[in-house]
């Protein structure tokens, strides 16, 4: 029987020891949150309005129930009282510099007519919006401080690991300097709404109020702004964003020194590479960014990039996905020379481009084009009805070939409509242009029903490739 206490002895030594051993991996934020909560701040502004507003006003929320959505921090909240009320706000930010200069979001402060900054030590400052920029959601502040200020370490976003801790410091409802933690769930996740921006998904708690506040790793350096968080209600439900510092860093660098952010572009309009694209075009994988059109006149036309190219690699830089190469392309200033990899009719080229100034963003269309009354030819292999252009149209279009879609039958392949006007077929690497319906339907009678193919499309004023994965047996 003694072997047997001896064991059982040995064995809760044992768990003892793995307890203590798994209590002490656990992460002790109490050092952290002492040497860098006093660079965290709360910001309240207010804003004069004209007219009573009853409920917040929301950016981009949509009122059909259930629907998943992005929501802002901030609800304005007016005070009833007067004709001329003062709609007030609440975030946080945090200093970046010992004389003043602090970073938050700019839906904390736009439309502010007046931004008070409340450091941990109970000091207010009225502060100065020295710029902002809407497109990555950053702002910069400067207030007047008697002598220096804490200031916060920065981080470098890229060395984060999907799994590593993080913790927030913010002011949600209110309640400044709240501690929050979790892990990274995720990197580069990218919003339809701001594709500049490869956001760090995160679990940690973020509500209202949180909005400009640091996101800090375990070294208490600060790796991202708490910007957005996903949910139907507005509040907490596992899922935050924050921008990567070197993507504000940036932002604010420029803002410093001359007030606006200055982007690059190069006048193209691109979608996704999908699955079946890339064995249209004869590509190894689905990756890079196919260019539907390019404008007239833009520095991707005075260097040769063509309508159907795959942009696959910017300076070396890999182009993986579409939202890549906003991106690439923003961070480089106009002016600045850049080399281009693309994918062209089965191989690959270089091209030297000289990167123009960002304007606005333009995506392949989606809206359909109606077209002029025409004779329609017999329905081909795509289960449509086409017909030719005339010279007029094509002198209208811009367009030196292709042939109009006059109706979709019901067995028709791909997501064509009536008024695309079909342009070029791309199979198994070979681009062809669509000259005629009878050189259309030849070219379709030829290929096997399972055929994967691509055709490029005019959808109204916009150029988007459409893929079509199988044929009908005959016209």
């Amino acid at each position: 029987m003694n072997w047997i206490r001896i064991s059982l002895a040995a064995l809760a030594l044992g768990f003892a020891a793995q307890a203590g051993a798994q209590g002490r991996e656990l992460p002790d934020f109490t050092r952290l949150v002492e040497e860098q909560g006093p660079a965290v701040v709360n910001i309240s502004t207010t804003q004069a309005v004209r007219r009573q507003v009853t409920i917040p006003q929301i950016p981009g929320l949509e009122s059909e129930e259930g629907q998943e959505f992005f929501r802002r921090f901030i609800p304005r909240q007016p005070n009833p009282q007067g004709p001329r009320q003062e709609s007030r706000s609440l975030g946080s930010g945090f200093i970046i510099s010992k004389d003043g200069y602090i970073l938050t979001n700019d839906h904390v402060v736009n439309g502010a007519d007046e931004i008070t900054v409340k450091l941990t030590d109970k000091r207010e400052f009225k502060a100065r919006l020295v710029g902002s920029d809407k497109r990555t959601d950053i702002a910069l502040l400067k207030i007047e401080p008697a002598g220096a200020l804490p200031a916060v370490k920065m981080g470098d976003p890229a060395r984060l690991k999907v799994g590593e801790w993080v913790v927030a410091i913010g002011s949600p409802f209110g309640f400044e300097n709240t501690v929050t933690a979790g892990i990274v769930s995720g990197k580069g996740r990218t919003m339809q709404d701001a594709n500049l921006v490869p956001f760090i998904q995160t679990d940690v708690a973020i509500n209202v109020g949180n909005s400009g506040g640091p996101l800090f790793n375990m070294r208490g350096e600060v790796v991202g702004i708490n910007s957005r968080l996903f949910s139907p209600t507005g509040t907490y439900l596992g899922i935050a964003f924050a921008i990567p510092i070197d993507v504000a860093l940036d932002v604010q660098t420029q803002l410093q020194a001359t007030g606006r952010v200055s982007r690059g572009k190069i006048g193209v309009a691109i979608q996704e590479v999908t699955k079946d694209l890339a064995t249209s075009f004869g590509l190894d994988r689905p990756r890079g960014a196919l260019v539907a059109s390019v404008e007239k006149g833009s520095p991707a036309e005075r260097a040769g990039v063509e309508s159907s190219d795959i942009i696959t690699r910017v300076d070396g830089k890999p182009v993986e996905a579409q939202s890549d190469l906003p991106r690439i392309i923003a961070a480089i200033r106009p002016g600045t020379r850049a080399e281009l990899e693309v994918w062209r009719k089965g191989g690959t080229r270089n091209l030297s481009i000289t990167v123009g100034e960002w304007e606005e963003a333009r995506v392949a269309g989606r809206e359909p084009q109606k077209p002029q009354k025409q004779a329609a030819a017999a329905a081909n292999r795509l289960g449509l009805m086409v017909s030719e252009l005339t010279p007029k149209q094509k002198e209208d279009l811009r367009l030196a070939n292709g042939v109009v879609v006059t109706e979709v039958r019901a067995d028709a392949r791909g997501e064509l409509r009536r008024g695309d006007i079909l342009v070029n077929l791309v199979h198994k690497g070979q681009h062809t242009a669509i000259q005629s319906v009878e050189q259309l339907n030849k070219l379709l009678s030829g290929l096997e029903k399972s055929a994967v193919i691509t055709l490029q499309v005019r959808r109204g004023d916009s150029m988007a490739y459409v893929t079509v994965n199988g044929l009908t047996d005959k016209g």
